[in-house]
C-alpha cells in the first residue's frame, strides 16, 4: 500500500554478502505483490526509486545509464529492427528507448508482475514516456519464461532481457533453456541482450552467464559500464548473435539518427565499453 504523505526521510539499503549500498531518502510504497516486494522512494540524489525484493531496480536521474547501454548496442546493429521482445522492463525504461527507433513496427514487452508497471507509470512516468501509449508497443502480463518457450521459430528481430537478479521470479533468465529458446526464436541477422551482473560483486555469476550464452549463440561478449546505484557500481551487459559479432558495429546511418538524444551511449562509447574487458575475466573466458 502506498506510505503516508509525509513519511520520515532515512536511508534505504541494499545489502549484499557484507556489504550494503544505499541511498537517503523517504518511502512512498513499499508492498508485496504475488511475486515480490515492491518499494518506491524518493531519494535526495537520484530522484524517484523503485526497489524489488530489497535491490535497487532503476531511479530517475540515473537509469540511462542501464537503459541505453542494454539497447542501443543491439538495436543500432540488428540486421532488421520490425519485431522486438523485452522480456521484464516493467519500468517501462527499455521500451521508451528501443521505440525511438522509427524501424521498431511491433514491440511486445513481457513483464509478469502487473503491479511494477502500474507503479511505475504512477511514481516514475519519465521512465516509460510515450512509450506506454505508442501503438506499436503491446504489453503482455506474463511469465517471460514461458513466453520464449512457446513463441515460434524465427519471431523477433531484437531480444532484451531487462531482469532483475538470478532470484525469484528472474531465475530462470539466467539458464541453459532459456537461453536456448531465445536463440531458436532469434531471426537470422537479429541481436539478443541481457544484463549480466556486476563483475566485481557478483563475479561467478557474470562469467558463467557470459559463457553459456557464448556456447548457444556461438558469438557474445560482455559490454561494461556503470550503474552507480547497483552493488559496485560496476555492471555488464552482454550481447549476443548467431552470424557474427555485430553487436560490436553500429549501422552508421541508425546511430548518427539516435545519438544526439542519448545521454550515455555513442559509438564511441560503445568501442571502448566493449573493449574495456578486465584481463581477469579475459582470462576466464577464453
Amino acid at each position: 500500500m502506498d506510505s503516508p504523505s509525509t513519511p520520515e526521510e532515512g536511508w534505504i539499503d541494499e545489502h549484499h554478502q557484507g556489504v550494503r549500498y544505499g541511498l537517503q531518502g523517504r518511502v512512498l510504497v513499499d508492498e508485496k505483490s504475488p511475486y515480490q516486494r515492491i518499494t518506491v522512494i524518493d531519494s535526495n540524489r537520484y530522484g524517484k526509486g523503485l526497489l524489488l525484493d530489497g535491490c535497487w531496480m532503476t531511479a530517475e536521474h540515473q537509469e540511462r545509464h542501464y537503459h541505453e547501454s542494454l539497447v542501443h548496442p543491439a538495436l543500432c546493429s540488428a540486421a532488421q529492427l520490425e519485431k522486438v521482445l523485452v522480456i521484464g522492463g516493467g519500468d517501462g525504461g527499455t521500451a521508451r528507448e528501443c521505440l525511438r527507433y522509427q524501424g521498431v513496427k511491433h514491440l511486445d514487452m513481457v513483464e509478469i508482475d502487473g503491479r511494477v508497471v502500474e507503479l511505475s507509470q504512477k511514481h516514475l512516468p519519465s521512465l516509460g514516456g510515450h512509450a506506454w501509449s505508442d501503438p506499436r508497443f503491446q504489453l503482455n502480463l506474463a511469465d517471460g519464461i514461458a513466453w520464449v518457450a512457446n513463441a515460434a521459430d524465427c519471431s523477433y528481430d531484437v531480444i532484451l532481457v531487462d531482469g532483475s537478479d538470478p532470484a525469484g521470479p528472474a531465475e530462470g533468465l539466467f539458464n541453459q533453456t532459456f537461453f536456448e529458446h531465445c536463440r531458436r526464436i532469434l531471426r537470422p541477422g537479429g541481436v539478443f541482450a541481457t544484463q549480466s551482473e556486476s563483475p566485481e560483486a557478483f563475479r561467478q555469476i557474470h562469467i558463467d552467464t557470459v559463457r553459456l550464452i557464448r556456447q548457444i549463440f556461438g558469438y557474445a561478449d560482455p559490454l561494461y559500464g556503470w550503474v552507480p546505484m547497483y552493488p559496485s557500481g560496476w555492471w555488464s551487459w552482454t550481447f549476443a548473435a548467431i552470424d557474427g559479432p555485430r553487436y560490436r558495429n553500429p549501422l552508421p546511418a541508425r546511430a548518427a539518427a539516435i545519438s544526439s538524444g542519448c545521454e550515455i551511449w555513442s559509438p564511441r562509447w560503445q568501442q571502448g565499453a566493449f573493449e574495456a574487458i578486465p584481463a581477469f575475466i579475459e582470462r576466464e573466458l577464453t
